[in-house]
């Protein structure tokens, strides 16, 4: 009896633990499905304001723009490292984390690193990665407005000389089951590889190319940041969405395994009862003769 009573305290623990994942399943999924409308809404705009940056920068109009022009001498490196707000998300986060200590130990140049997330702030710290500043109040649904405080932020500490480059290394979205560690270079502002609106067409800027290049670059970068924030999002909030699908399934099998175990206690007290009835009524039986 004792342990058919420890059976069904597991079955029922393990049975709460099941409504936590299949809940936190459906937020994840909810989320997802919000950042990924917020990455449709900008796709439009980041592409044509791509497709001008390349055309401008395939004509030599960005040469001199402060954005643009490397450095003749790159002093120091800032990555800025963008983690999730929590856990419970697969190997979302270490794997990003690894991917950035990869980085750090090839580097030869002096780097700083910026985080973005409030996930693991002792893991990041005992790594031993250069951390200078965190942003930790970035939303699960990035907005407009948190996508320009770190932009300003990042312009700044280039504009300012306290850092010759600047990259992000993030989760890139390939789709639902699919999250791949990479680092972009944000600043100095390099052509699209990939694009190539520059040579299918032809712009006329007013006044002058130079002045829609200052312009184009400000929205640019803003657009670049928000960009990855959401993409990076999506990634965490699908990963916590395969996790808790894989969790909910392990809670599924575990509750079938945990009632056939049951079912097999139960069966054996039943026969000990009927052994022990038997017994006594053979017993009984010996006595009357």
């Amino acid at each position: 009896m004792a342990n058919m009573r420890a059976i069904r305290t597991r079955i029922k623990s393990v049975k709460n633990t099941q409504q936590i994942t299949k809940a936190m399943k459906m937020v994840a999924v909810s989320k997802l499905r919000r950042t990924q409308a917020g990455m449709q809404a900008m796709r439009p705009f980041a592409e044509k304001s791509q497709e001008v940056l390349d055309t401008l920068l395939a004509s030599g109009s960005g040469n001199e723009n402060r954005f643009i022009a490397p450095r003749k001498t790159v002093n120091k490196v800032c990555y800025v490292l963008f983690v999730g707000n929590r856990g419970l998300c697969g190997m979302y986060n270490n794997a990003v984390l690894r991917f950035m200590e990869e980085i750090a130990n090839a580097e030869q140049r002096p780097f700083e690193v910026v985080v973005c997330g409030r996930w693991g702030k002792d893991v990041i710290a005992k790594s031993g990665l250069p951390v200078v500043k965190s942003f930790t109040g970035l939303s699960d649904t990035p907005t407009a407005n948190e996508a320009l405080e770190l932009a300003e932020f990042l312009k700044q500490k280039y504009l300012n000389g306290e850092a010759d480059e600047i990259h992000i290394v993030y989760q890139h979205y390939h789709s639902a089951l699919s999250q791949e560690p990479v680092a972009h270079r944000l600043l100095p502002a390099a052509p699209d590889s990939e694009s190539e609106a520059g040579d299918k067409k032809q712009f006329i800027f007013e006044p002058d190319a130079q002045s829609v290049l200052e312009s184009v670059m400000q929205l640019y970068i803003n657009n670049r940041v928000l960009s990855i924030m959401l993409e990076a999002k999506c990634g965490e909030h699908s990963a916590r969405m395969t996790a808790m699908t894989s969790a909910t399934d392990s809670t599924r099998t575990l509750i079938d395994q945990l009632g056939l175990s049951l079912n097999r206690a139960r069966q054996a007290a039943i026969t000990t009862e009927i052994s022990e009835i038997v017994g006594g009524a053979s017993a009984l039986k010996r006595k009357k003769t």
